[in-house]
Protein backbone atom coordinates (compact mmCIF):
# COMPACT_ATOMS: atom_id res chain seq x y z
CA UNK A 1 0.00 0.00 0.00
CA UNK A 2 3.27 2.35 0.61
CA UNK A 3 4.06 1.46 -2.74
CA UNK A 4 1.16 2.24 -4.74
CA UNK A 5 0.90 5.51 -2.30
CA UNK A 6 4.25 6.77 -3.41
CA UNK A 7 3.77 5.75 -6.65
CA UNK A 8 0.48 8.13 -6.63
CA UNK A 9 2.17 10.79 -5.11
CA UNK A 10 4.72 11.00 -7.92
CA UNK A 11 2.45 10.65 -11.01
CA UNK A 12 0.52 13.58 -9.03
CA UNK A 13 4.09 15.55 -9.17
CA UNK A 14 4.31 15.84 -5.30
CA UNK A 15 7.76 14.78 -4.36
CA UNK A 16 8.13 13.23 -0.67
CA UNK A 17 11.78 13.18 0.33
CA UNK A 18 13.08 9.10 0.59
CA UNK A 19 9.56 8.59 -2.07
CA UNK A 20 11.93 7.44 -4.67
CA UNK A 21 13.89 4.82 -2.62
CA UNK A 22 10.54 2.79 -3.30
CA UNK A 23 10.99 1.81 -6.59
CA UNK A 24 13.71 -0.04 -5.41
CA UNK A 25 13.16 -3.65 -4.69
CA UNK A 26 16.19 -3.95 -2.29
CA UNK A 27 14.84 -1.01 -0.06
CA UNK A 28 11.61 -2.74 -0.19
CA UNK A 29 12.92 -6.18 0.40
CA UNK A 30 14.77 -4.61 3.18
CA UNK A 31 12.42 -2.67 4.81
CA UNK A 32 10.10 -5.67 4.25
CA UNK A 33 12.59 -7.87 6.66
CA UNK A 34 12.80 -5.54 9.58
CA UNK A 35 9.43 -4.89 9.81
CA UNK A 36 8.66 -8.57 9.94
CA UNK A 37 11.21 -8.56 12.70
CA UNK A 38 9.72 -5.74 14.18
CA UNK A 39 5.87 -7.40 14.08
CA UNK A 40 7.31 -10.92 15.62
CA UNK A 41 9.37 -9.80 18.60
CA UNK A 42 7.37 -7.19 19.70
CA UNK A 43 3.66 -8.46 18.97
CA UNK A 44 4.75 -12.13 18.92
CA UNK A 45 5.09 -12.35 22.79
CA UNK A 46 1.19 -10.34 23.42
CA UNK A 47 0.04 -13.25 21.38
CA UNK A 48 1.38 -15.61 22.94
CA UNK A 49 0.03 -13.90 26.17
CA UNK A 50 -3.24 -13.64 24.03
CA UNK A 51 -3.42 -17.67 24.01
CA UNK A 52 -2.55 -18.62 27.16
CA UNK A 53 -5.42 -16.83 28.81
CA UNK A 54 -7.12 -18.72 26.26
CA UNK A 55 -5.83 -21.93 27.08
CA UNK A 56 -4.90 -22.84 23.66
CA UNK A 57 -2.16 -25.10 25.20
CA UNK A 58 -0.50 -27.98 23.05
CA UNK A 59 -1.51 -31.42 23.87
CA UNK A 60 1.75 -33.79 23.42
CA UNK A 61 1.44 -37.40 23.05
CA UNK A 62 2.73 -39.97 25.24
CA UNK A 63 5.70 -41.13 22.72
CA UNK A 64 8.05 -41.86 25.52
CA UNK A 65 10.37 -38.96 24.79
CA UNK A 66 12.50 -36.91 26.34
CA UNK A 67 10.85 -33.27 27.22
CA UNK A 68 7.87 -34.35 26.38
CA UNK A 69 6.16 -33.04 30.13
CA UNK A 70 7.63 -29.38 29.72
CA UNK A 71 6.09 -29.26 26.45
CA UNK A 72 2.34 -29.87 27.72
CA UNK A 73 0.71 -26.69 28.35
CA UNK A 74 2.55 -24.93 25.73
CA UNK A 75 0.26 -22.41 23.57
CA UNK A 76 -0.28 -23.58 20.11
CA UNK A 77 -1.55 -21.67 16.93
CA UNK A 78 1.60 -19.07 17.04
CA UNK A 79 1.60 -19.81 13.38
CA UNK A 80 -0.87 -16.45 13.67
CA UNK A 81 2.68 -14.50 14.34
CA UNK A 82 4.43 -16.18 11.18
CA UNK A 83 1.32 -15.28 8.67
CA UNK A 84 1.41 -11.16 10.25
CA UNK A 85 4.76 -10.91 9.71
CA UNK A 86 4.69 -12.16 5.99
CA UNK A 87 1.56 -10.52 5.50
CA UNK A 88 1.60 -6.78 7.00
CA UNK A 89 4.97 -6.12 5.05
CA UNK A 90 3.99 -7.59 1.93
CA UNK A 91 0.52 -5.57 1.77
CA UNK A 92 2.72 -2.09 2.67
CA UNK A 93 5.51 -2.54 0.42
CA UNK A 94 5.04 -5.06 -2.28
CA UNK A 95 2.96 -3.76 -6.21
CA UNK A 96 -0.09 -5.72 -5.06
CA UNK A 97 -0.99 -5.31 -9.28
CA UNK A 98 1.20 -8.25 -10.05
CA UNK A 99 0.14 -11.54 -10.67
CA UNK A 100 2.74 -13.05 -8.79
CA UNK A 101 2.56 -11.43 -5.27
CA UNK A 102 -1.51 -11.72 -5.45
CA UNK A 103 -0.98 -16.07 -5.91
CA UNK A 104 1.43 -16.33 -3.09
CA UNK A 105 -0.81 -13.84 -0.75
CA UNK A 106 -3.91 -16.46 -1.56
CA UNK A 107 -1.63 -19.45 -0.78
CA UNK A 108 -0.61 -18.05 2.87
CA UNK A 109 -4.49 -17.47 3.40
CA UNK A 110 -5.72 -20.26 1.94
CA UNK A 111 -3.50 -22.87 3.82
CA UNK A 112 -3.46 -20.89 6.77
CA UNK A 113 -7.02 -20.98 7.12
CA UNK A 114 -6.86 -24.65 6.79
CA UNK A 115 -4.23 -25.26 9.50
CA UNK A 116 -6.40 -22.70 11.60
CA UNK A 117 -9.13 -24.99 11.25
CA UNK A 118 -7.12 -28.22 11.94
CA UNK A 119 -5.99 -26.88 14.94
CA UNK A 120 -8.98 -25.63 16.34
CA UNK A 121 -10.95 -28.82 16.00
CA UNK A 122 -7.86 -30.55 18.19
CA UNK A 123 -8.38 -28.07 21.18
CA UNK A 124 -12.12 -28.38 20.50
CA UNK A 125 -11.73 -31.59 20.90
CA UNK A 126 -9.52 -31.30 24.12
CA UNK A 127 -11.71 -29.17 25.88
CA UNK A 128 -14.72 -31.20 25.76
CA UNK A 129 -12.84 -33.93 27.01
CA UNK A 130 -11.77 -31.55 29.87
CA UNK A 131 -15.43 -30.56 30.10
CA UNK A 132 -16.47 -34.60 30.47
CA UNK A 133 -14.31 -35.20 33.07
CA UNK A 134 -12.61 -37.48 30.51
CA UNK A 135 -8.51 -38.08 29.97
CA UNK A 136 -7.99 -36.31 27.19
CA UNK A 137 -5.62 -38.32 24.68
CA UNK A 138 -4.08 -36.49 21.47
CA UNK A 139 -5.25 -38.35 18.18
CA UNK A 140 -4.95 -37.73 14.74
CA UNK A 141 -9.10 -37.97 13.76
CA UNK A 142 -9.19 -35.05 16.17
CA UNK A 143 -8.44 -32.37 14.24
CA UNK A 144 -9.56 -31.74 10.65
CA UNK A 145 -10.37 -35.10 8.57
CA UNK A 146 -7.69 -35.81 6.48
CA UNK A 147 -9.41 -35.72 3.43
CA UNK A 148 -10.17 -32.55 4.25
CA UNK A 149 -6.81 -31.47 4.52
CA UNK A 150 -6.00 -32.41 0.79
CA UNK A 151 -8.92 -31.24 -0.63
CA UNK A 152 -8.07 -27.62 0.39
CA UNK A 153 -4.11 -28.25 -0.60
CA UNK A 154 -6.04 -29.86 -3.62
CA UNK A 155 -7.72 -26.84 -4.24
CA UNK A 156 -4.71 -24.24 -3.84
CA UNK A 157 -2.75 -26.74 -6.40
CA UNK A 158 -5.36 -25.55 -8.99
CA UNK A 159 -5.48 -21.86 -8.40
CA UNK A 160 -1.72 -21.77 -8.80
CA UNK A 161 -1.50 -24.14 -11.84
CA UNK A 162 -4.76 -22.76 -13.65
CA UNK A 163 -3.14 -19.15 -13.16
CA UNK A 164 0.30 -19.76 -14.36
CA UNK A 165 -1.09 -21.99 -17.18
CA UNK A 166 -3.98 -19.42 -18.43
CA UNK A 167 -3.13 -15.85 -16.93
CA UNK A 168 -1.84 -13.45 -19.52
CA UNK A 169 0.62 -11.57 -17.05
CA UNK A 170 2.54 -14.52 -16.92
CA UNK A 171 5.57 -14.97 -19.15
CA UNK A 172 8.39 -16.79 -19.87
CA UNK A 173 11.19 -15.81 -21.88
CA UNK A 174 13.37 -17.40 -23.83
CA UNK A 175 16.21 -16.07 -26.11
CA UNK A 176 15.65 -16.27 -29.58
CA UNK A 177 18.73 -17.02 -31.84
CA UNK A 178 17.63 -16.79 -35.01
CA UNK A 179 18.54 -14.60 -37.96
CA UNK A 180 15.26 -12.71 -38.15
CA UNK A 181 12.94 -10.83 -35.55
CA UNK A 182 10.39 -12.73 -34.50
CA UNK A 183 6.91 -10.96 -34.06
CA UNK A 184 6.34 -9.67 -30.45
CA UNK A 185 9.75 -10.06 -29.61
CA UNK A 186 11.34 -8.23 -26.36
CA UNK A 187 14.69 -6.21 -27.92
CA UNK A 188 17.38 -5.46 -25.42
CA UNK A 189 20.54 -4.08 -25.90
CA UNK A 190 24.07 -5.85 -24.69
CA UNK A 191 27.02 -4.32 -25.03
CA UNK A 192 25.58 -2.63 -28.22
CA UNK A 193 24.15 -5.52 -29.61
CA UNK A 194 20.36 -6.16 -30.34
CA UNK A 195 19.09 -9.25 -28.67
CA UNK A 196 15.94 -10.73 -28.84
CA UNK A 197 13.31 -12.43 -26.27
CA UNK A 198 10.32 -14.12 -26.75
CA UNK A 199 7.62 -15.80 -24.59
CA UNK A 200 7.53 -19.63 -24.19
CA UNK A 201 4.02 -21.04 -25.46
CA UNK A 202 4.33 -24.35 -23.25
CA UNK A 203 5.03 -24.67 -19.70
CA UNK A 204 8.78 -24.86 -18.85
CA UNK A 205 10.53 -25.54 -15.99
CA UNK A 206 14.21 -25.84 -14.64
CA UNK A 207 15.77 -28.62 -14.67
CA UNK A 208 19.52 -29.04 -12.96
CA UNK A 209 22.30 -30.65 -14.09
CA UNK A 210 21.14 -30.46 -18.18
CA UNK A 211 22.47 -28.20 -20.67
CA UNK A 212 19.91 -25.44 -21.30
CA UNK A 213 18.36 -25.92 -17.90
CA UNK A 214 15.27 -26.16 -19.57
CA UNK A 215 12.17 -28.83 -19.31
CA UNK A 216 8.95 -28.65 -21.48
CA UNK A 217 6.49 -30.23 -19.80
CA UNK A 218 4.37 -31.65 -23.03
CA UNK A 219 7.16 -33.45 -23.56
CA UNK A 220 6.12 -36.10 -21.19
CA UNK A 221 2.88 -36.61 -23.50
CA UNK A 222 2.67 -38.15 -26.84
CA UNK A 223 2.39 -35.32 -29.79
CA UNK A 224 -1.35 -36.18 -29.76
CA UNK A 225 -2.39 -35.51 -26.49
CA UNK A 226 -0.52 -32.77 -26.03
CA UNK A 227 -3.38 -30.34 -26.07
CA UNK A 228 -3.80 -31.47 -22.49
CA UNK A 229 -0.44 -30.18 -21.39
CA UNK A 230 -2.40 -28.34 -19.06
CA UNK A 231 -4.31 -31.22 -17.62
CA UNK A 232 -0.80 -33.00 -16.13
CA UNK A 233 1.13 -29.49 -15.28
CA UNK A 234 -1.43 -28.75 -12.78
CA UNK A 235 -1.61 -32.34 -11.70
CA UNK A 236 2.31 -32.16 -11.02
CA UNK A 237 1.56 -28.80 -8.76
CA UNK A 238 -1.19 -30.22 -6.89
CA UNK A 239 1.21 -33.28 -6.08
CA UNK A 240 4.43 -30.53 -5.22
CA UNK A 241 1.64 -28.38 -3.25
CA UNK A 242 0.60 -31.28 -1.19
CA UNK A 243 3.93 -33.15 -1.28
CA UNK A 244 5.64 -30.02 0.73
CA UNK A 245 2.94 -28.74 2.56
CA UNK A 246 2.74 -32.08 4.37
CA UNK A 247 6.15 -32.40 4.45
CA UNK A 248 7.12 -29.06 6.88
CA UNK A 249 4.13 -30.05 8.71
CA UNK A 250 5.79 -33.35 9.82
CA UNK A 251 8.78 -31.37 10.17
CA UNK A 252 7.30 -29.39 12.81
CA UNK A 253 7.99 -31.91 15.39
CA UNK A 254 10.67 -30.33 17.54
CA UNK A 255 10.91 -26.91 18.87
CA UNK A 256 13.18 -24.92 16.02
CA UNK A 257 13.09 -27.21 13.64
CA UNK A 258 10.79 -26.38 10.78
CA UNK A 259 11.01 -22.66 11.20
CA UNK A 260 14.59 -22.43 10.70
CA UNK A 261 14.44 -25.41 7.72
CA UNK A 262 11.98 -22.98 6.11
CA UNK A 263 13.59 -19.47 6.88
CA UNK A 264 16.78 -20.80 5.05
CA UNK A 265 14.74 -22.53 2.34
CA UNK A 266 13.51 -18.85 1.65
CA UNK A 267 16.78 -17.55 1.26
CA UNK A 268 17.40 -19.69 -1.60
CA UNK A 269 14.35 -18.97 -3.21
CA UNK A 270 14.58 -15.37 -2.74
CA UNK A 271 17.74 -15.63 -4.60
CA UNK A 272 15.91 -17.61 -7.35
CA UNK A 273 13.00 -14.67 -8.08
CA UNK A 274 15.67 -12.01 -8.01
CA UNK A 275 18.27 -13.24 -10.40
CA UNK A 276 15.14 -14.99 -12.88
CA UNK A 277 13.32 -11.16 -12.47
CA UNK A 278 16.51 -9.58 -13.25
CA UNK A 279 17.15 -9.86 -17.14
CA UNK A 280 20.91 -9.02 -17.09
CA UNK A 281 21.12 -11.82 -14.01
CA UNK A 282 19.14 -14.41 -15.88
CA UNK A 283 21.46 -14.20 -19.11
CA UNK A 284 24.53 -14.54 -17.00
CA UNK A 285 23.17 -17.19 -15.05
CA UNK A 286 21.88 -18.73 -18.38
CA UNK A 287 18.42 -19.49 -16.74
CA UNK A 288 14.94 -18.16 -17.93
CA UNK A 289 13.74 -14.63 -17.53
CA UNK A 290 9.95 -14.13 -16.15
CA UNK A 291 9.32 -10.39 -15.97
CA UNK A 292 7.86 -8.91 -12.81
CA UNK A 293 9.20 -12.15 -10.80
CA UNK A 294 11.62 -9.66 -9.17
CA UNK A 295 8.55 -8.46 -6.76
CA UNK A 296 8.75 -11.59 -5.05
CA UNK A 297 11.14 -10.85 -3.12
CA UNK A 298 9.46 -8.41 -1.08
CA UNK A 299 6.70 -11.50 0.17
CA UNK A 300 10.07 -13.67 0.34
CA UNK A 301 12.17 -11.51 2.46
CA UNK A 302 8.91 -11.05 4.66
CA UNK A 303 8.76 -14.37 5.58
CA UNK A 304 12.38 -14.76 5.97
CA UNK A 305 12.12 -11.95 9.06
CA UNK A 306 9.26 -13.32 10.04
CA UNK A 307 10.43 -16.77 10.59
CA UNK A 308 14.05 -15.50 12.57
CA UNK A 309 11.38 -13.27 14.55
CA UNK A 310 9.47 -16.01 15.73
CA UNK A 311 12.27 -18.11 16.47
CA UNK A 312 13.14 -16.09 19.64
CA UNK A 313 10.21 -17.71 20.94
CA UNK A 314 9.95 -20.91 19.40
CA UNK A 315 13.96 -22.40 19.92
CA UNK A 316 14.23 -24.71 22.71
CA UNK A 317 12.36 -24.41 24.97
CA UNK A 318 9.86 -23.13 23.04
CA UNK A 319 7.42 -20.67 24.24
CA UNK A 320 4.87 -21.06 21.80
CA UNK A 321 4.74 -23.75 18.98
CA UNK A 322 3.77 -23.05 15.15
CA UNK A 323 0.84 -25.55 14.82
CA UNK A 324 -0.61 -26.69 11.29
CA UNK A 325 -1.86 -22.91 11.16
CA UNK A 326 2.25 -22.09 10.52
CA UNK A 327 3.50 -25.16 9.28
CA UNK A 328 0.77 -26.09 6.55
CA UNK A 329 1.34 -22.51 5.02
CA UNK A 330 4.75 -22.19 5.33
CA UNK A 331 5.02 -25.41 3.39
CA UNK A 332 2.54 -24.31 0.92
CA UNK A 333 4.09 -20.83 0.59
CA UNK A 334 7.32 -22.54 -0.39
CA UNK A 335 5.62 -24.83 -2.72
CA UNK A 336 4.18 -22.24 -4.34
CA UNK A 337 7.45 -20.03 -4.44
CA UNK A 338 9.20 -22.86 -6.18
CA UNK A 339 6.83 -23.40 -8.78
CA UNK A 340 6.00 -19.64 -9.43
CA UNK A 341 9.95 -19.36 -9.98
CA UNK A 342 10.40 -22.17 -11.95
CA UNK A 343 12.45 -24.18 -9.62
CA UNK A 344 9.67 -27.01 -8.81
CA UNK A 345 12.30 -29.91 -10.06
CA UNK A 346 14.93 -28.26 -7.05
CA UNK A 347 12.70 -29.02 -4.43
CA UNK A 348 14.02 -32.37 -3.78
CA UNK A 349 17.29 -30.83 -3.21
CA UNK A 350 16.50 -27.46 -1.21
CA UNK A 351 13.77 -29.03 0.56
CA UNK A 352 16.01 -32.06 1.69
CA UNK A 353 15.02 -32.27 4.90
CA UNK A 354 11.35 -32.27 4.16
CA UNK A 355 11.61 -35.21 1.83
CA UNK A 356 13.29 -37.28 4.35
CA UNK A 357 10.82 -36.39 6.66
CA UNK A 358 8.17 -37.47 4.56
CA UNK A 359 10.16 -40.31 3.24
CA UNK A 360 11.26 -41.65 6.71
CA UNK A 361 7.05 -41.96 7.66
CA UNK A 362 6.33 -43.53 4.30
CA UNK A 363 9.03 -46.21 4.83
CA UNK A 364 8.15 -46.74 8.56
CA UNK A 365 4.80 -46.89 7.64
CA UNK A 366 4.82 -49.25 4.61
CA UNK A 367 7.58 -51.59 6.19
CA UNK A 368 5.84 -52.36 9.28
CA UNK A 369 2.10 -53.29 7.69
CA UNK A 370 4.70 -55.22 5.07
CA UNK A 371 6.22 -57.38 8.01
CA UNK A 372 3.31 -57.67 9.79
CA UNK A 373 1.46 -59.26 7.23
CA UNK A 374 4.24 -61.55 6.12
CA UNK A 375 5.75 -62.24 9.50
CA UNK A 376 2.42 -61.70 11.50
CA UNK A 377 4.80 -58.63 13.49
CA UNK A 378 5.00 -55.51 12.41
CA UNK A 379 9.24 -54.75 12.26
CA UNK A 380 10.52 -50.78 11.92
CA UNK A 381 13.33 -49.72 9.82
CA UNK A 382 13.74 -46.53 12.77
CA UNK A 383 13.43 -45.99 15.96
CA UNK A 384 10.41 -43.80 15.75
CA UNK A 385 9.37 -41.64 12.66
CA UNK A 386 9.48 -39.03 12.02
CA UNK A 387 13.09 -38.87 11.75
CA UNK A 388 14.29 -36.49 14.36
CA UNK A 389 12.29 -39.02 16.19
CA UNK A 390 14.42 -41.29 15.34
CA UNK A 391 17.50 -39.51 16.99
CA UNK A 392 15.79 -38.64 20.26
CA UNK A 393 15.76 -42.11 20.69
CA UNK A 394 18.81 -42.33 20.23
CA UNK A 395 19.64 -39.76 23.07
CA UNK A 396 20.36 -36.41 20.99
CA UNK A 397 19.15 -33.49 22.53
CA UNK A 398 16.61 -31.81 20.30
CA UNK A 399 18.04 -28.32 19.80
CA UNK A 400 21.27 -30.32 18.71
CA UNK A 401 19.08 -32.36 16.15
CA UNK A 402 17.16 -28.62 14.96
CA UNK A 403 20.55 -27.16 14.35
CA UNK A 404 22.09 -30.15 12.51
CA UNK A 405 19.18 -30.13 10.29
CA UNK A 406 19.86 -26.58 10.02
CA UNK A 407 23.43 -27.01 8.57
CA UNK A 408 21.88 -30.12 6.21
CA UNK A 409 19.50 -27.64 4.53
CA UNK A 410 21.92 -24.63 4.77
CA UNK A 411 24.35 -27.20 2.48
CA UNK A 412 21.09 -28.13 0.53
CA UNK A 413 20.36 -24.66 -0.48
CA UNK A 414 23.76 -23.93 -1.38
CA UNK A 415 23.97 -27.00 -3.63
CA UNK A 416 20.41 -26.06 -5.55
CA UNK A 417 22.29 -22.69 -6.24
CA UNK A 418 25.01 -24.05 -7.78
CA UNK A 419 23.18 -26.07 -9.95
CA UNK A 420 22.02 -23.30 -11.92
CA UNK A 421 25.81 -23.27 -13.35
CA UNK A 422 26.70 -27.51 -12.80
CA UNK A 423 25.52 -29.03 -16.89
Amino acid sequence: MLYHLFQWLSNEGIRVPGGGLFQFITFRALMAVLLSLLITLVYGKRIIRLLQNLQVGESVRDLGLQGEEQKKGTPTMGGFIILMGILIPTLLFANLDKVYIRLVLLSTVWLGLVGFLDDYLKLRAKKLAQKAGVKYVKGDKDGLAAWSKIMGQVGLGIIIGATLMFNDNVKVYREYKGELKPEHAREVTFQGKPRYFVAADEPITTIPFVKGHEFNYAKLLPKAMRGFTWVLYIAIVIFIVTAVSNGANITDGLDGLATGVSALIGICLALFAYASGNLLLADYLNIMYIPNLGEVSIFIAAMIGACIGFLWYNTYPAQVFMGDTGSLALGGIIAALAIIVRKELLIPIFCGVFLVENLSVMLQVSYFKYTRKKYGEGRRIFLMSPLHHHYQKLGYHESKIAVRFWIVTLMCVVFAIMSLKIR
